[in-house]
């Protein structure tokens, strides 16, 4: 069946860094973009990044724009996120999302992992 499994999540101090990952199963990972969304308590899940299939192209939400960067392996089927210069206002779960138009929108959703930037 279709697994997306996030890692890499904790508690961090404010400048600190972090690097999730999602490993994706059971299905064609390599045809799919992909995505990192994250949602704080009480707000809406927000796009963060992403990356086409191929890795050739990459967009940001301007709050990650410099500090965030997305990445992609497709021989490992693994998608990551890495975040520099922590803020308190990146505190949030963050999901990760393959992406396929197929005559409709076809989405995968990991299960999430918490970010917690504080002192």
């Amino acid at each position: 069946q279709v697994q997306l499994v996030e890692s890499g999540g904790g508690l961090v101090q404010p400048g600190g860094s972090l690097r999730l990952s999602c490993a994706a199963s059971g299905f064609t990972f390599s045809i799919y973009d992909m995505s990192w969304y994250r949602q704080a308590p009480g707000k809406e899940r927000d796009l963060v990044a992403t990356i086409s299939n191929t890795g050739g192209s990459t967009n940001y939400a301007d709050s990650v724009k410099g500090r965030f960067t997305i990445t992609r392996d497709n021989a490992k089927k693994t998608v990551y996120l890495q975040m520099n210069s922590l803020k308190p206002e990146d505190t949030a779960v963050y999901y990760c999302n393959a992406r396929r138009w197929v005559t409709r929108w076809v989405d995968y959703w990991g299960q999430g992992t918490q970010v917690t930037v504080s002192s």
